[in-house]
């Protein structure tokens, strides 16, 4: 009993040493080490959909601006815009080519000295989600490489081309058709007053907490417009279209009973037709460079004359 006792002990040993030897860094059954490019600095050149594009349907733009570099097979850095200085993130091997550092996961697509291609993907629980979330292509090129081999900076490499150009071109003059439609623009519609009587205030929608970057500024634009000497005093928040033009177009009112929704709609129009238009210069949102139809939320204050 005491010989099988130690062969016991001696196997639950053998097991545990094997249980942490799984721990260490393994690359053997890798496709993809990231070891052999550590201390390789690589810009973001190009964040693109899957059809090649920079831009969706509803306008939302990719913009490659990460800066990082493998500084051990398990330790990433990024460059920090707000520290302004490289920081170290735990690069963690998943499965398959799936990897996670700085909060995001990645499906890694090649490494080499000059480049590196990365999918960044959705992952809930243990599935990689198959929508659009996971529709992201990343291409980074050492900046030895853009600046020795290609003679140029990120910079230029990271402008749109000319596919999303005719991209942005096509989407516009369809959505330019129809009041009731349009998709988000990079460079959102502005209200400039003519008036001392009315103000004008663009309400960021960034919440960092809520994982709400600086996209749903442009993607989700919301605005206050306060108006002094009114007829009355009145609070309406709504749903609008700018169009091309710079006309305003009101979809929906928000807060209301479905029974008031018609005439509360008309009321809010008559506001944006009768006061906005005349007391602001009402520009159009564009995405690059390109007017075009687009969605706002509008909360808008009206402050009547107080009378003695």
């Amino acid at each position: 009993m005491i010989k099988n006792f130690f062969y016991l002990l001696f196997v639950v040993a053998l097991w545990s040493s094997c249980e942490s030897g799984t721990k260490s860094i393994n690359t053997s059954s890798r496709e993809f080490a990231f070891e052999p490019v550590k201390g390789i600095r690589y810009e973001e050149v190009k964040r693109r959909f899957k059809n090649g594009l920079s831009f969706n349907a509803e306008g939302f733009m990719q913009k490659p601006s990460w800066i990082i570099e493998v500084a051990a097979e398990d330790t990433m850095m990024a460059w920090s815009p707000q520290k302004h200085r490289m920081q170290k993130f735990y690069l963690q091997y998943d499965h398959g080519n799936l990897y996670n550092f700085a909060a995001e996961f990645f499906k890694v697509k090649h490494i080499s000295n000059d480049s590196l291609v990365f999918q960044r993907v959705q992952v809930d629980g243990k599935l990689v989600a198959s929508d659009v979330r996971s529709d992201v292509n990343m291409t980074f090129y050492a900046q030895k490489y853009i600046k020795n081999k290609l003679k140029t900076t990120a910079k230029q490499l990271q402008k749109p081309t000319k596919a999303d150009t005719n991209f942005i071109e096509k989407r516009s003059a369809t959505v330019n058709l129809k009041s009731d439609t349009g998709f988000a623009a990079t460079e959102p519609a502005q209200f400039i007053p003519k008036s001392k009587i009315v103000a004008i205030e663009k309400i960021s929608t960034v919440d960092k907490v809520a994982n709400r970057t600086e996209s749903y500024d442009y993607m989700f634009p919301q605005y206050k417009i306060t108006i002094n000497r009114a007829y009355k005093d009145f609070a309406y928040q709504a749903a609008a279209i700018v169009d091309f033009q710079g006309g305003i177009h009101i979809q929906r009112v928000d807060g209301v009973l479905p029974e008031d929704a018609a005439n509360k709609k008309k009321t809010v129009q008559a506001i944006a037709d009768i006061y906005i238009r005349n007391l602001f210069n009402v520009l159009p949102g564009t995405t690059l460079g390109i007017p075009h139809n687009s969605q706002i939320t509008l909360m808008i204050l009206g402050k009547a004359i107080k009378r003695p």
